[in-house]
């Protein structure tokens, strides 16, 4: 059985940080907040489109789980495909949110590399 798809990534941060990060990924990023199954532990779940690709947990509701801060491991950055540069572009700067911009010619897309309240990159590619 291959594999066909990334399901989603999962971040664990403690409840302040959960929420800021929630906040960014929906209103910076373009994710919308959508159902979860009734877990034990707060969190949310973000959707791109149908699909719950951010999974945010509250880890001090995590038995024996302790993240450590800006601890990232071999973990570089997440990526997401998106549309319309020009709007990312005008949307981060009214946020007041750095972003680093790389046009990739030879695949016909451009890259807004953002990095989320956890210190985690975010890569947009939008095809131009």
């Amino acid at each position: 059985m291959p594999v066909e798809d990334l399901n989603h990534v999962n971040i664990n941060a403690p409840q302040p940080l959960l929420d800021r990060l929630r906040d960014f990924y929906v209103d910076i990023i373009g994710l919308r907040e959508g159902p979860r199954p009734p877990v034990p532990i707060p969190g949310y779940w973000l959707y791109a489109g149908d699909k719950p690709v951010v999974h945010l947990m509250d880890a001090a509701a995590m038995p024996g789980h302790h993240p450590q801060p800006g601890a990232r491991g071999h973990l570089d950055h997440i990526a997401f495909s998106c549309t319309d540069v020009a709007g990312m572009e005008t949307r981060l700067l009214a946020a007041g949110v750095p972003f680093r911009r790389n046009d990739i010619r030879e695949f016909g897309i451009v890259q807004l590399v953002v990095t989320d309240p956890a210190g985690l990159d975010v890569e947009l590619n939008i095809s131009d």
